[in-house]
């Protein structure tokens, strides 16, 4: 695109052009400046360059590359939480009647619901929360830490911080009382050698060793494996140096076999030794557990599913595997549980006999309920449960049960008047007796209606005439006549097609006969009919 002010050039202005373009590429001469008074890059297409015709751009710049039309009114900010405007010290018209706050209802106050609310005893009046507005853009709208702060962090890293420095200090002090205990020991049972001292009093200065200098297993560190020296990912160091390896675990050639390859050792290398001193007992004790052996009933059940007719494959569609064989494992306790129910159900189970409580027993207790005159119970052994925030029994339009107390035909009512209008009027029992004796009657004449329709004969069908009449009795139409009247019908269908063979004062017969009836019905094109290019 070119812009605006592009003009004619002569064969050695555009040559000189294209030489100043390639002597700016090459940096001998200065770079184009823009609007703006920046350098533009002169290895940029022209076509980036140079802005559009319709914004009349007199010279190259890349102000049109840039998002140059911005909402002033659009913000970055987030909500003030936790602020507060305002704090009154009496209760105010409009308020909430909970906690007195203007800023909300009482149906909408997130605080606990008083006993008495702030309206009525103006005491302890909560301030007004900060209303605010923003006008996001599309990205702020969709920003999921959009108000974030990140200092907030720090405090997670010195919980956690803190959590393992007193670690490292309870192992210390736990490593320390042991060395002491076995210093005891040996103090008691004679003199030590110098050797044992010694001994003794280098583990104690390990001890005070910091922790994380001997433990390197979370350090992460390159593989590389490729012949030109790159790395093809990263390996988590996960054993602890200190420990014996699994090949020098039993050094008998007959012994487990260690392949360096994969770095396993399936078989156990110390069968005859204690399970429970031993730290490795080969890869297939792991196999035989934990998610490994999740993982092998669900590969097992893929290829049973398959067998059976299943379109499963563990390796095509793992999720869909996964699924079917929690679906699978949910059935197979249902049924089990069926089962246990219906034996149970049928022999019993004496396992299961609960004991009588002890009010059964001894036929008195202790424990005192105290309730209000309307049957509420204010303490004792059962809880009061809240009072809802909502407004309850509250009766409208003279009616003594609420809405909702009265079901019928998928319609909630009034139990007192059977109405199922939400702000009708009550109309009692004289109601309910109308509706009954009104839907008694719909009855009584629908069953009078099927009864008469299943009793009624079929009416005779009256035979019409060709134009709409009725056909009288005796009617005989005249074959001369008709035939006349075809061959006039013939001649009117000619005259329709060539005007210039009507003549110019015509007379008209009002009067239709029988016969011309009959004879139009016989020429009338059918244009349903898929035979009627073979009537004429």
């Amino acid at each position: 695109m070119a812009t605006a002010s592009v003009a004619f050039k002569s064969r050695e202005d555009h040559r000189k052009k294209i030489e100043l373009e390639e002597a700016r590429k090459a940096g001998l001469a200065p770079a184009e400046v823009d609007e703006d008074g920046k350098e533009i890059n002169p290895h940029i297409p022209q076509y980036m360059s140079s802005a559009p015709w319709y914004l009349n751009a007199e010279r190259p710049s890349l102000k049109h590359q840039r998002k140059w039309k911005s909402d002033p009114n659009y913000t970055k900010s987030w909500y003030d939480r936790g602020a507060k405007i305002f704090w009154a010290d009496k209760y105010r018209k409009g308020a909430c009647d909970n906690c007195g706050a203007m800023t909300h209802n009482v149906k909408s106050c997130m605080e606990r619901p008083r006993k008495k609310g702030a309206k009525w005893t103006s005491m302890h009046i909560a301030p007004d929360e900060k209303i605010e507005i923003f006008e996001l853009d599309y990205d702020g709208k969709r920003d999921r830490w959009n108000g974030f702060d990140a200092a907030t962090y720090a405090r997670v890293i010195e919980r956690y911080e803190a959590r393992d420095e007193a670690r490292r200090k309870y192992l210390k002090v736990q490593q320390l009382k042991k060395l002491e205990e076995k210093n005891s020991k040996h103090n008691g049972e004679g003199e030590v050698s110098d050797d044992d001292e010694y001994e003794d009093a280098l583990k104690v200065d390990e001890a005070k060793v910091d922790e994380s200098k001997q433990m390197d297993f979370a350090k992460v560190e390159k593989r590389v494996r490729t012949t030109g020296g790159g790395s093809t990912g990263t390996v988590r160091n996960l054993r602890i140096r200190e420990d014996t390896a699994k090949y020098l675990l039993n050094l008998d050639v007959n012994s487990a076999y260690y392949d360096p390859k994969t770095r396993s050792m399936r078989e156990d290398p110390l069968p005859d030794a204690d399970p429970n001193e031993k730290f490795y007992g080969g890869d297939n004790r792991y196999r035989v557990s934990g998610q490994a052996l999740e993982f092998k009933q669900l590969n097992i059940h893929a290829w049973e599913a398959f067998e059976n007719g299943q379109d499963v494959h563990m390796q095509a569609a793992p999720s869909q595997a996964e699924l079917l064989f929690k679906n699978y494992k949910v059935i197979k306790e249902k049924l089990k549980s069926k089962m246990k129910d219906a034996i149970i159900e049928k022999y019993g189970n004496a396992a299961t006999v609960e004991e009588l409580p002890k009010e059964l027993i001894f036929g008195q207790t202790e424990k005192e309920v105290e309730y209000d005159r309307s049957g509420r119970v204010i303490k004792g052994m059962e809880t009061s449960l809240p009072k809802s925030k909502y407004e309850e029994d509250v009766y409208i339009n003279n009616h003594t049960s609420v809405w909702g107390s009265w079901w019928k035909d998928h319609q909630w009512g009034y139990k007192c008047c059977k109405q199922t209008i939400r702000n009708s009027y009550c109309t009692g029992a004289a109601g309910i007796e109308a509706s009954e004796s009104a839907a008694n009657l719909m009855k009584a004449n629908v069953d009078r209606k099927a009864a008469s329709e299943e009793t009624s004969t079929p009416t005779e069908e009256k035979k019409l005439a060709t134009w709409g009449a009725d056909i009288p009795d005796d009617l005989v139409l005249d074959k001369k006549k008709l035939d006349e009247a075809l061959k006039k019908e013939d001649e009117r269908r000619e005259e329709e097609k060539d005007e210039r063979k009507r003549q110019y004062n015509v007379t008209w017969n009002d009067e239709v006969t029988p016969e011309e009836m009959e004879a139009y019905r016989m020429k009338k094109v059918h244009h349903d009919d898929p035979m009627k290019h073979f009537l004429h």
